[in-house]
């Protein structure tokens, strides 16, 4: 019987994570449910222990693209008035172009004939569908309002890949200059220098000490640029080991926090994406407790998740949300006093939107400065790598005319 991992949650709030045995991904997730249990994920279990030096495909993929796609066109069609399983089907007719996503809305119209509900349908296509998406669908059908949810979660899958553009678009202008500057370099190394160094050791002269170590770095990328590309696979590999196990994944997720400009930036990221995920559920009906318990589940950093369990027990021992947060000491301080207002003030989802909100306008200043920074340094460190060469080619040259004279 196939082995399954399993990470779920209690109605207590409390992350379980086990190995379970089971006929199907499908049958587990129905006992689970039956058990209490929400699931988070259910993956095939046996990974082998050097896992994390997998490269290849690993089978088709739902696109946030696709994601977004099938929730518009969900709710477009039940606000037209058609019912839930004709919806479906005219779903289905649209994505014939695109096999896996069309494979999966045939598996969610086939559940749904059957008579189960749109949320575990959908739960039961595995990881497609997080958590938090889940919960949302959820109270939907809890309180007859389905459309409503997915115009809203439309709008949340809409804001957070805005965000994610801007920063992708943000960052082409930099890799552009890198790839130009390295590209450079290595044109002048492995075709121009290696032009002058048979002159250089014909003239029976010893160079310049800048020269030499141009020759040098030439020398060693002609002969040893296979280096290179074992340290970069090297490298990604490791990345993936120390992110493969919570403890350092952890580390790791602090490590980045502290970097220099770029650790504000990942922090921000993460308070916008805690306050848009939190005040979307809050104004959908989830209590607190469980919308906190998702909200740990869609954060990419670790230790901002891990502060929220201070949050998530003074829930549970019937204290508020600011006190805890403020003692974790990981939120900045403007988006803790406007979530505290909004405790105070019983308005905690609206002030939560506008947390995300100005957020939202602080990653693009940050990013903005960020870029007039790295821009020039880019562009100054390639001029000063550039005639450093130039420079130590001419010094050879005219050491090689003073032998001459």
């Amino acid at each position: 019987m196939p082995l399954f991992h399993v990470k779920a949650v209690n109605r207590d709030g409390e992350t379980i994570e086990e190995d379970r045995e089971s006929p199907s991904e499908a049958a587990l997730i129905l006992a689970l449910q039956e058990e209490g249990l929400l699931p988070i994920r259910v993956t095939a279990a046996g990974s082998t222990p050097f896992g994390f030096l997998r490269f290849g495909r690993r089978g088709a993929k739902i696109t946030h693209k696709q994601l977004t796609l099938f929730t518009r066109e969900l709710m477009t069609l039940l606000e037209a008035g058609l019912p839930l399983d004709r919806a479906l089907t005219v779903l289905l007719e649209l994505t014939t172009q695109e096999p896996a996503f069309n494979a999966m809305v045939g598996k969610i119209l086939e559940r749904i004939k059957g008579g189960a509900q749109l949320s575990d349908a959908l739960e039961a296509q595995g990881p497609v569908f997080s958590r938090f998406y889940l919960n949302l669908i959820r109270a939907g059908e809890a309180g007859g309002a389905l459309e409503v949810v997915l115009e809203r979660l439309t709008q949340y899958l809409d804001s957070s890949k805005e965000l994610k553009d801007t920063v992708t678009t943000a960052m082409i202008y930099p890799i552009i200059l890198v790839v130009m500057a390295i590209g450079s370099l290595l044109l002048l190394l492995t075709f121009v220098v290696p032009q002058f160094t048979e002159m250089f050791e014909s003239a029976g002269k010893e160079l310049p000490v800048p020269t030499q170590i141009v020759v040098g770095a030439a020398d060693a990328i002609r002969d040893y640029w296979w280096v290179a590309f074992l340290l970069i696979a090297l490298g990604s590999a490791w990345i993936r080991y120390q992110r493969s196990d919570p403890v350092r994944r952890l580390s790791w997720d602090g490590w980045m926090l502290r970097l220099p400009l770029f650790g504000d930036l990942i922090l921000k990221f993460q308070v916008a994406s805690f306050s848009r995920t939190l005040a979307t559920l809050l104004t959908n009906g989830v209590p607190l407790l469980a919308g906190l318990s998702i909200v740990k589940d869609t954060l990419d950093n670790r230790l901002v998740a891990q502060k929220l369990d201070l949050a998530v027990n003074s829930l549970k021992e019937g204290g508020g949300l600011t006190a805890p947060l403020m003692e974790a000491d990981i939120f900045p301080s403007l988006a803790m006093q406007m979530i505290k207002l909004g405790e105070e003030s019983a308005q905690l989802p609206e002030m939560l939107d506008r947390v995300a909100t100005t957020y939202d306008k602080e990653i693009k200043i940050s990013i903005q400065r960020l870029l007039a920074l790295l821009e020039p340094v880019l562009i100054v460190g390639l001029g000063i790598m550039i005639g450093g060469i130039i420079i130590s080619i001419l010094m050879a040259i005219l050491s090689v005319n003073d032998l001459a004279f």
